[in-house]
């Protein structure tokens, strides 16, 4: 989302009834207004820095808007929330000075909760309003809260009766629920903790990695070790990156996650940042995070979704920073250390990447992890030759591949592919087909590569027709049906689908191009002719500019048509 538009969500989720400000002060409504040319200046400085995804500086300026215009209540409260997603040092100060801003009262019912004064602590969380927009979240947020601080204060009995509307009845929520079991289990409630672990885990189903380690860490407590080893296995066979982290997670699974009542709040601000991230945009969870992390800083779980999301916005300096200080010892270090490298290769330091890699890779040796993303870095920037070597490195750990591997020979296989050796391509794929039959990616680009070689036409437009009922919206799959359809001499149903397809994907120069194609095909000239020279200014790449130009030419000829001037090549992609 962008960084300007989830700024704004971010003040609509996060500030509420912000007090009046006084007699003859600016409203606040224009930050414009007052504060003189200074003010205005740092203002729009600010913005630019919040488009260009620098909270930090974005801080620092509307810091310096608000020197110049103190009274001016909309600039309070941006400033303030670019310190919170920050971290900078002022944004306590500034939360003191905006009463009803629900930020401001987060944060400072954290600094309560930090120093034991729990019933302050409660009474800020209990007071939380939000808009008639906001409210549902408001409260969902609030009642969680209040029952942390409830339960930091020593009142287990009234934390579980704040939470037990929602864990009870037909439909127990899930949250509420897991995080009744957290506070029972602090308490030493152990029958009642496990009630509620085991109603929460039956509730949600296949566990995140969040969830795997709450629920590893009470089922390793109670001496139950091979469950809880199951559990985080489970929960990494969903998301394989994480993979290289399972044996610490498993060796540390004793470990308690919640240690005490501000762990849990924390718990609650990170739950929340992960829900968000989809809905409301980036602002707002890292606002979540920083809240999270302001209560526990060791929080690597925290810290990965901080850097994930401030990476969004391209800030990859930030996101380095927000993950430095996670220690050596902590059981997501070696994810930390994959993203790290990524982090690196994306701000264009692709030798501290790869030795970073390289490094993992000796002090992970039985992990195919880092030289899988080592592959991965050398691909994204068109090394294929040592990106395929790297793979070949990574599928030599694996032992038995499994269906979780699947992706190890797909990249691998673009990696050949990209490097003209289509036949060690051809290869992957089918072993990535073996690993996982339907896999839509696999199968679109086989059957792609085999439609654009001109062989096994009947077999690729199965293997696209199964890519496509896996995942029916994505505008390549439907391009390869539309290619495989014209290359078979189906043109009407061919016109139908590149239509189709370009509608999904408008800015792609190769699916415009086939379009083109496929008028041309049905004797609609003129429109293949204006297709073809929209495709070229689309950036395609270099081959494909050579393919379309030819077109275009055989069409300027056969309608009297002047010479269309030629278009730059796009960059290579890794892929179709």
């Amino acid at each position: 989302m962008h960084p300007r538009r989830s700024l704004f969500l971010a003040l609509a989720l996060l500030s509420a009834c912000a007090a009046a400000p006084p007699a003859g002060a600016a409203t606040g409504n224009d930050p414009l207004l007052g504060g003189g040319q200074g003010a205005a200046s740092a203002y729009l400085v600010g913005h630019v820095a919040m488009l260009e995804g620098d909270v930090a500086f974005a801080a620092k300026e509307f810091g310096a808007a608000l020197g110049r215009d103190p009274s001016n209540m909309l600039l309070r409260q941006q400033a303030f929330l670019t310190c919170l997603m920050s971290d900078c040092t002022e944004a306590l100060p500034l939360a003191r000075t905006l009463p009803g801003n629900q930020a401001a009262e987060l944060l400072l019912a954290n600094h309560d909760a930090a120093a034991g004064n729990w019933a302050e602590a409660q009474k800020r969380f209990a007071a939380l309003s939000g808009t008639a927009a906001t409210e549902k979240f408001t409260a969902l947020m609030r009642q969680l809260l209040v029952a942390w601080a409830e339960a930091g204060a020593g009142k287990t009995d009234a934390a579980l009766a704040t939470l037990q509307p929602y864990t009870t009845g037909a439909r127990p929520q899930f949250l509420f629920v897991l995080h009744s079991a957290m506070i029972a289990d602090l308490a030493g409630r152990t029958r009642e903790a496990a009630r509620l672990y085991t109603t929460a885990q039956s509730e949600f189903g296949a566990p995140t990695l969040e969830l795997a380690r709450l629920l590893a860490s009470w089922q390793a407590r109670q001496g139950h070790s091979g469950m809880a080893a199951a559990t985080l296995k489970a929960a990494i066979s969903r998301t394989p990156d994480l993979a290289i982290a399972l044996p610490a997670l498993v060796a540390s699974a004793k470990r308690p996650v919640i240690r005490n009542a501000a762990d849990g709040l924390a718990e609650v601000y990170l739950a929340l940042a992960a829900s968000l991230h989809q809905q409301a945009g980036g602002a707002v969870s890292l606002a979540m995070v920083r809240l999270a992390l302001s209560l526990r800083p060791d929080d690597a779980a925290a810290r990965l979704l901080g850097a994930d999301l401030t990476a969004m916005d391209k800030n990859y300096q930030e996101a380095t920073r927000l993950l430095a200080p996670v220690p050596a010892t902590d059981p997501l270090v070696g994810v930390v250390r994959l993203h790290r490298a990524t982090l690196a290769e994306l701000s264009g330091n692709l030798d501290e990447a790869l030795h970073e890699e390289e490094a993992l890779a000796r002090d992970y040796p039985n992990r195919p992890e880092p030289y899988v993303a080592q592959g991965d870095i050398l691909r994204s920037q068109h090394h294929f030759k040592e990106a395929a070597a790297a793979y070949d490195k990574a599928i030599a750990r694996l032992g038995t591949p499994s269906a979780v591997d699947w992706s190890v020979f797909y990249n691998r296989g673009i990696a050949y592919d990209r490097a003209g050796n289509w036949p060690a391509a051809e290869k992957d794929f089918l072993a990535a087909l073996k690993l996982v039959p339907n896999e839509p990616f696999v199968l679109n680009y086989l059957g792609y590569s085999w439609t654009v070689q001109g062989r096994n036409l009947a077999r690729a437009q199965q293997m696209i027709e199964r890519a496509m009922a896996e995942d029916p919206s994505n505008g390549a799959i439907v391009d390869s049906l539309g290619w495989v359809l014209l290359r078979r001499g189906d043109v009407a149903a061919a016109v139908q689908q590149l239509q189709r397809a370009v509608e999904l994907v408008p800015d792609d120069p190769t699916i415009n191009g086939h379009l083109g194609d496929a008028y041309w095909a049905t004797g609609r000239k003129l429109e293949a002719f204006y297709q073809w020279r929209l495709a070229l200014t689309l950036h395609p790449e270099a081959d494909e500019v050579t393919r379309i130009s030819a077109r275009l030419k055989e069409a300027e000829k056969a309608l009297g048509i002047p010479p269309t001037p030629p278009a730059p090549a796009g960059a290579p992609a890794a892929g179709k």
